[in-house]
């Protein structure tokens, strides 16, 4: 059966890093509340909302009677972990410079998790890596939120943007902090069905 992949995403990034890896795809964003319950450790909340993203774009899809048997979809959530609490994106040009702040000069683990599921089955995973900062001045993080690039961004930086120049060394994925982790994912989807080359059978 040719399967078609469906990610549950609208992030640019994760496309491009999907584009990278020659697998054709639809965009379906999902639409979820993303705040994390109480004393929700940051390896359950970022590995339950990816699960919760791909469970919510197959709910559109049934509703639409489009979740068909050649359906697969693929969801990712990324999270910072700093001393085992959640860093998710800045709510402003004070947040952001507070947790610039805090990341400053110290090793912090950036959580991507995926989820791949169909008709017959579903598998999260999550991705650890860890990042080193260097140490920031108060100027450059100011100077940072002026370019409007860690607004939106999960522990208020794009290591594949400016914020690249104040990581030291990363342990691990640097896809993954990105938003996909590449090898992870190929794994994933060849366990659906899909191929080392893009196509899916």
């Amino acid at each position: 059966m040719k399967k078609s992949v469906v990610l549950a995403s609208a992030s640019p990034r994760r496309t491009a890093l999907l584009k990278q890896m020659n697998i054709a795809h639809t965009i379906q964003p999902a639409d979820i509340d993303e705040s994390p319950r109480d004393n929700e450790p940051p390896m359950e909340l970022v590995a339950r909302l990816a699960s919760e993203k791909a469970q919510a774009v197959k709910a559109y899809l049934e509703d639409q009677q489009a979740m068909t048997d050649d359906k697969v979809i693929l969801a990712s959530d990324t999270l910072i972990s700093f001393n085992g609490q959640s860093v998710g994106k800045p709510e402003d040009k004070a947040d952001s410079k507070r947790i610039l702040t805090m990341l400053s000069g110290k090793t912090h683990d950036v959580l991507t998790a995926i989820c791949v599921l169909d008709k017959a089955q579903q598998q999260t995973q999550v991705i650890t890596t860890s990042v080193t900062f260097a140490a920031l001045t108060d100027e450059q993080i100011d100077a940072y939120w002026e370019t409007g690039e860690p607004a939106d961004k999960a522990g208020s930086y794009a290591i594949q943007g400016i914020g690249g120049e104040f990581v030291v060394s990363i342990n691990g994925s640097a896809s993954a902090v990105i938003g996909l982790p590449l090898y992870e994912t190929r794994q994933l989807l060849n366990a659906f069905g899909l191929n080392e080359f893009g196509v899916v059978s």
